[in-house]
């Protein structure tokens, strides 16, 4: 990987690494690593579960705890495997329906949540940030360096321990951003650097370096990403949103002069993107009141307000029928139609809360398979999984180790 220092000034080289074995001062440094991070406790369950399981095990259900992740059997969430970790990590799927990539101090560390084990391969990234998937390529950002890191989405599979090989992309500053390769090759990332974001870029690949082809300086603060039918890239912007389509940037306004879009929750099979929207810059906390319905069909931006649903970032899904499901503070499952706007259904699951002080402070959250809902029900320690369908409850989980932070499913 090149550094910031060799790259193109523009940030435009394309560099790609073949996988190699690491060197024994490599492998001890990163046992070094590892003893810090996960307590040497790779392989083990320091809750005494049973951490044998065969490959191949179904699926699984990662969460993050102050200090440790902890990995459960999906259908009964159930423990198989506790790993020691960092006081706060973040974990995401690597889409491969087996890795789950936990967030830490030293990059993205890649946690085999079959097997289970807590391994020793790591992505290094100065203070590691976004993952996406799409198309079958896995996307790091790394916010510290402005790094984009590619690797085919299953090439972890069969690498043995090793790391795949990846194409990296240096932007011309670091900066909390994110990007994304579409099918035809292209890369849209974000532009900022460390005290402001303005927009994106798309970049077209050619032989080893990248070319510009349409770039957006619209979107102020942009955040997040999330990619609809076609191919349809939306950013958030703090007055609107990005949409990438067809080969152009267009900018969507906010009808309010301060209307931020911090993330986009998708469905690669409808053309509306749900967003979370907050339009008052100085409110306290981080509960929220409307989302933003964006049609990339037609290119449109509304905001819908919720009566009497409060939510936040992490209580958002998209399910059956593409619609979405936001996870109240009331402690119910709101069923919302992106196309009118309307709450369909409500489902009781957990008991009312508080939004947060701290976006990092632990609250409920939710995330989805495309058909059940994981609910961390932090004020009792425990997962709840629901029927998206139906709104019935599934299984309840047994009480974890601390409060359950974020969740990544080993799904493919």
């Amino acid at each position: 990987m090149a550094s910031p220092a060799e790259a193109d000034p523009k940030g435009n080289n394309l560099m790609t690494t073949t996988p190699r074995r690491r060197t024994a001062a490599a492998i001890a440094s990163l046992a070094a690593l590892a003893a810090i991070a996960s307590g040497c406790a790779a392989g083990t369950s320091s809750s005494g579960a049973d951490s044998s399981s065969p490959a191949g095990a179904g699926e699984r259900l990662t969460v993050s705890l102050a200090g440790s992740v902890v990995v459960l059997d999906a259908a009964t969430l159930d423990p198989v495997a506790e790993f020691d970790s960092e006081e706060f990590t973040r974990v995401n799927p690597v889409g491969d329906g087996r890795n789950v990539l936990v967030t830490t101090s030293a990059g993205f560390q890649v946690l085999d949540a079959v097997e289970p084990e807590l391994t020793d391969t790591v992505f290094a990234a100065d203070a590691a940030g976004h993952v996406v998937r799409h198309g079958g390529r896995t996307v790091l950002f790394a916010d510290g360096t402005g790094t984009t890191t590619v690797f085919p989405t299953d090439a972890l599979i069969d690498s043995d321990g090793a790391l795949p090989e990846t194409t990296t992309r240096d932007a011309e500053e670091p900066h909390h951003g994110v990007s994304i390769v579409l099918d035809d090759g292209t890369l849209v990332t974000t532009v900022g650097d460390d005290t402001s974001r303005s927009g994106a870029v798309a970049l077209a690949p050619h032989d080893d370096h990248y070319h510009e082809h349409a770039s957006s300086d619209q979107c102020p603060g942009i955040h997040g990403e999330g990619t609809a039918l076609g191919e349809a890239v939306v950013f958030g912007c703090e007055n609107g949103a990005l949409l990438y389509s067809g080969g152009e940037f267009t900018k969507l306004d906010a009808p309010d002069e301060f209307g931020r879009m911090g993330n986009a929750f998708v469905s690669e099979t409808s053309p509306i993107v749900v967003g979370d929207y907050k339009n008052d810059p100085d409110a306290e906390g981080y509960e929220l009141h409307s989302v933003a319905l964006i049609d990339t069909a037609n290119a449109s931006y509304r905001v819908q307000e919720l009566d009497g649903i409060a939510f936040t970032w992490r209580g958002v899904v998209r399910g059956p029928n593409d619609d979405a499901y936001i996870l109240g503070t009331d402690g119910a499952i709101h069923v919302l139609d992106p196309i009118t706007g309307d709450v369909t259904a409500e489902y009781p699951v957990i008991d009312a809360w508080e939004g947060p002080a701290d976006w990092q402070d632990e609250h409920p959250a939710m995330i989805t398979d495309g058909t059940t809902a994981y609910v961390a029900d932090v004020a009792n320690s425990r997962i709840v999984s629901v029927d998206l369908a139906t709104g019935d409850v599934i299984a309840e989980g047994a009480e974890l180790s601390g409060e359950p932070g974020e969740m990544a499913l080993n799904i493919g």
